[in-house]
């Protein structure tokens, strides 16, 4: 299994990157969200890889943290989503606004990646709901920036880049709404309750601590008059 690839970019399309790692070159799928956020030709890239192994077929596809990696693996786990149309709601919602949707119920999210119909959509958000909350949970512990690649001495990389406008990259808020979920988790609300609470307040306030986050979704939570 080949879990990570790192080293120069050679060719870059919308949906794949060609990078030579010790001079084989590997063609990685990935999403438009990921193929933006990736640095020029000559560059050092790095990236999470999950190999789809068939008969007649092998392909690498690759992501920008493990937390991604880990949606893909369940989105795929979903009768009618392939890996294409995973990286296609994962490069229209990115790892943390799948996150969002699926616990809200929101399938109308789903639905805006192409090709994703509005049956198959809700078949992702019945599907996945009640796993949600695990990977929200972890997403503080698979949030790792793939950082700098190890390179040959004779090929130095250059810097990574930070990603373009549009393109956003905050392992920080994934770690506070998996501390928010853990804390109210602990307070003895249910998983999905507390994943819906949490998601709604990472909604509105992207880039909420976690003590603003539980606030929150306690209020949420609270019993209406």
């Amino acid at each position: 299994m080949i879990g990570r690839i790192a080293g120069i970019i050679l060719h870059r399309a919308a949906d794949h990157v060609l990078i030579d790692v010790r001079g084989v070159g590997y063609i990685v799928h990935v999403s438009e969200r990921t193929a933006a956020s990736l640095p020029p030709v000559g560059q050092a890239a790095a990236l999470y890889t999950d190999l789809l192994v068939r008969e007649d077929l092998l392909q690498l596809f690759g992501f920008p943290s493990l937390l991604e990696k880990e949606w893909h693996r369940l989105l795929t786990s979903v009768q009618g989503i392939g890996a294409k149309a995973s990286l296609a709601i994962l490069g229209t919602l990115g790892a943390e606004g799948v996150g969002r949707a699926i616990a809200l119920g929101d399938w109308s999210a789903v639905r805006k990646a192409p090709g994703i119909g509005p049956k198959l959509a809700q078949r992702v958000v019945m599907e996945l709901k009640d796993k949600a909350p695990t990977i929200m949970a972890m997403g503080g512990d698979l949030t790792v920036d793939a950082g700098a690649p190890v390179i040959e001495a004779d090929s130095p990389a250059a810097p990574m880049p930070s990603p373009p406008p549009g393109v956003r990259r905050n392992p920080g808020s994934a770690a506070a709404s998996a501390e928010a979920l853990s804390a109210l988790t602990n307070l003895g609300y249910g998983p999905s309750e507390a994943a819906g609470a949490v998601a709604e307040a990472a909604a509105r306030e992207p880039e909420a601590p976690t003590p603003a986050l539980i606030r929150a979704a306690l209020r949420a939570l609270a019993p209406k008059e």
